[in-house]
């Protein structure tokens, strides 16, 4: 039978609902999103054509409102003229002043029955001149007459004129007298000039037909229209038919009118597409959240793992988090830690100074990245650490405090010490090496002195034994040169010998004030010893106002004896008046050192050598172990230092080392 574990896991359709449901929803949303921009683009046709229709109705009643105006105008003056009451002089001023009620009306006149002027508002228009109205105009007056009401004429271009107008007749009766007709000239295209508003212009063209749907009057602003928005609404005016057509310029709107509707569609997408992923995330977000509690499992189990301590402190300075591995380091439980503010139970009593200084750097922003420090266990046992500090940055990039991580180095501490030791008894052993490759010369150069004592103290017992023999007193005077002689000889050994004591004897480093020409007397013996048996001069320049060195006075004979040695050795195949050496000694106020230079002037050192001379091991002697040099800079390096080497323009070579001058720390 197969287990549960090997099958594959199955999809429940068990309730139809719950499935069939986000479909119909989904297919519902795609109806409502192909609808949409279709439905926004058919209500913005419509609010287009009804504020059209709504702006045509408001033209079409201020041009009707206009002219009423000037209607009533007529009417009035009209009613004087037929009283009696105007002089021609007050007559002409009352038709010039109805002329400039609009500037639509271009010109205002009395017309007799015979078609005589009896007024004109032209300034040089004669009464008797004849009033040449069109036939158009003519018919509106005998209509008006008849009618004994106010009518428009039919529009028509006058003699004179190049664009369409019409007149308007108001009769004059007294009682049943007929006087004439007052006209009134109006201009169509001023018309629309005047009386259309300018914001109206700029969005529609604006048209004046005839009866036949001829145009009598087009105001354009903006450009012809498009044809898609239109009304036509006529002008009541009587008499005529004047029809006023509105074409707007804006063109049929596009399936997505405007950036709303576009971004309910683009987020409608987005919704779907959301939605479709929505149930694959779903599953994928339930196994992460199993993946990541799974690796914060991981992640605890490993921190906890971990032999490097981690601390974390807020910006205040107090403790937020650390790990096993801290609190095994100190020795002090979480519980204890967590939330404490400095001074902190694992700081050493004896460093405590350095713990407050750090602190309050650590407050003002200034943390050391890398420091070695002292902790104190619970125990009180000291432990060396090594600290790392980095800022504590949240998700949001904001600094919330700082992160330690803390490296117990009691073992490195120790290897370091043996490590000292070693190069101690290496450079013991360097000692002793040079010392056996200079035991020949220092056994011939202790047999001279011994020599001579043997020598001196034969011929002073010689002198004693001749005047004891001969019965004679012992004259001193003799025997006092002899024994000054050999007690001479016996101090040049001794000092060769304590010398040699000097210099092999195993010690620990201790560094002290010394001058640089005592450094020099110290091992002049030796230094002498080698050069009288190369045939190389020796040349010193230590400037009396030199200040002394705080160095370990061994370490640095060892040195100066080495390079020395080199140098006289690098002068083996000179011609010998070439043979000289030198040593040189100066001092840089503004760095606080002295410079020491050994300069010889041998064969000098070729390129490739010169890459790895202070290499362990690398040697170009025959018999050499390779240690020398690399010895000489490890020392001088102890020492605060350098050793360099250049070429010597007399050729030759210069190693020069610096030592810290005493007082300068």
């Amino acid at each position: 039978m197969t287990s549960s574990t090997d099958r594959p896991p199955r999809l429940h359709f068990a309730n139809p609902v719950r499935w069939l449901l986000p479909v119909v929803l989904v297919l519902f949303f795609l109806a409502v999103l192909i609808w949409l921009p279709w439905q926004a683009r058919q209500m913005e046709s419509s609010e287009r054509q009804e504020q059209l229709i709504a702006d045509t109705l408001w033209v079409e009643q201020t041009i009707r409102f206009q002219l009423g105006r000037h209607e009533e105008a007529m009417r009035s003056l009209s009613g004087e003229i037929a009283a009696g009451h105007l002089s021609p002089k007050q007559l002409h001023a009352r038709l010039v002043q109805l002329l400039q009620t609009g500037h639509e009306i271009r010109r205002v006149m009395w017309v007799l029955p015979d078609g005589a002027m009896a007024a004109t508002s032209d300034a040089a228009g004669a009464p008797s001149a004849q009033a040449g109205l069109g036939p158009h105009s003519l018919a509106a007056a005998d209509h008006a007459r008849r009618a004994r009401k106010p009518i428009y004429s039919q529009p028509e271009i006058l003699p004179g004129s190049s664009k369409p107008g019409l007149d308007y007749h108001y009769p004059i009766y007294s009682g049943e007298r007929y006087l004439g007709t007052l006209v009134a000239h109006y201009a169509l295209a001023t018309v629309l000039d005047e009386l259309v508003p300018w914001w109206f212009a700029q969005d529609n063209q604006i048209t004046l037909l005839d009866r036949d749907d001829k145009v009598l009057a087009r105001r354009s602003a903006a450009g012809a229209g498009h044809g898609v928005y239109t009304h036509k609404r006529g002008l009541d005016l009587p008499g005529t038919t004047v029809t006023l057509l509105t074409d707007s310029v804006k063109s049929e709107p596009r399936l997505l009118p405007n950036l709303l509707v576009g971004s309910v569609i683009v987020l409608s997408l987005a919704l779907l597409w959301s939605l479709l992923a929505l149930w694959g995330h779903i599953s994928r977000r339930l196994a992460a959240e199993g993946a990541l509690r799974q690796q914060m499992t991981f992640r605890t189990a490993m921190e906890n793992s971990l032999v490097t301590g981690l601390r974390a402190r807020d910006l205040e300075g107090r403790v937020t988090y650390v790990n096993p591995a801290f609190c095994q380091i100190v020795g002090y439980p979480p519980e204890e830690l967590i939330g404490k503010l400095p001074p902190m139970p694992y700081w050493a009593p004896e460093v405590m100074s350095e713990y407050q200084h750090r602190f309050a750097e650590v407050l003002a922003g200034n943390v050391t990245p890398q420091f070695e420090t002292i902790f104190q266990r619970s125990t009180g046992e000291r432990v060396p650490v090594l600290i790392f500090e980095a800022p504590l940055v949240d998700n949001k990039g904001q600094q919330t405090g700082w992160m330690g991580s803390i490296l117990d180095i009691s073992d490195r501490k120790r290897i370091e010490e043996l490590n000292r030791q070693q190069e101690q008894k290496l450079q013991t052993s360097a000692r002793l090496a040079t010392m056996g490759e200079l035991a020949s010369m220092l056994a011939h150069e202790l047999n001279q002195p011994l020599a001579a004592i043997s020598s001196y103290t034969t011929g002073a017992l010689n002198v004693m034994q001749r005047a004891e023999d001969a019965g004679q007193p012992l004259d001193c005077g003799l025997l006092r040169p002899a024994l000054q002689q050999a007690g001479a000889q016996a101090q040049r050994a001794g000092q060769i010998i304590r010398s040699v004591h000097q210099f092999v004897k195993k010690r620990a480093p201790e560094r002290r004030e010394v001058a640089v020409q005592s450094l020099l007397e110290g091992i002049g013996a030796l230094i002498e010893l080698q050069a009288r048996q190369s045939y190389v001069s020796l040349q010193t320049d230590i400037p009396a106002a030199l200040p002394p060195v705080l160095a370990d006075r061994v370490m640095i004979e060892q040195v100066l004896l080495n390079l020395t040695r080199n140098g006289i050795e690098a002068m083996a195949q000179v011609p010998p008046e070439r043979r000289v050496l030198r040593v040189r000694a100066s001092h840089d106020a503004a760095a606080a050192q002295v410079t020491v230079e050994v300069i010889d002037q041998g064969h000098g050192i070729p390129d490739d050598v010169a890459e790895r001379l202070f290499a362990p091991f690398f040697s170009t002697k025959a018999e050499g172990m390779g240690m020398g040099l690399s010895i000489c800079r490890t020392a001088i390096e102890f020492h605060g230092g350098t050793l360099i080497h250049k070429a010597n323009p007399a050729g030759g070579t210069i190693f020069v080392f610096t030592l810290p001058a005493a007082g300068a720390h």
